[in-house]
């Protein structure tokens, strides 16, 4: 099998054990190759509670190499969506990490949100 179908599978096996609620939504992350976009889930209504994302986004800190730039967008992205959150008075989720390994890019989107005050 190729390697999106894997991981297609991967999330399919997940998301039939992970659900999120109003008072404690699912944290959802997409990553591809440039961007990463994140969301907050009420999965009862099938709704969109809070989103953010690194399109169109200009990188306010200045790092060397290109993994780094990733890490540091990542990162503040999480820290952006935890705020975000907190005007909606959530402080809990559930993390569904989307199929991805738990490392890199979705690792530095958890650390960010658990920095902005979310908890998991």
């Amino acid at each position: 099998m190729k390697r999106t179908a894997l991981r297609i599978a991967r999330h399919t096996r997940v998301r039939g054990k992970v659900s999120g609620t109003t008072a404690v939504p699912r944290f959802s992350v997409f990553r591809s190759n440039r961007h990463i976009c994140i969301q907050l889930i009420d999965d009862s209504v099938g709704r969109t509670l809070a989103c953010a994302d690194d399109l169109k986004r200009k990188n306010e800190k200045k790092v060397s190499s290109v993994q780094h730039k990733r890490l540091a967008r990542a990162f503040t992205i999480g820290e952006e969506l935890a705020k975000r959150a907190e005007v909606l008075k959530i402080s809990r989720v559930v993390f569904d990490r989307g199929g991805y390994r738990y490392h890199g890019i979705v690792k530095a989107v958890a650390e960010g949100a658990r920095k902005g005050g979310l908890k998991f």
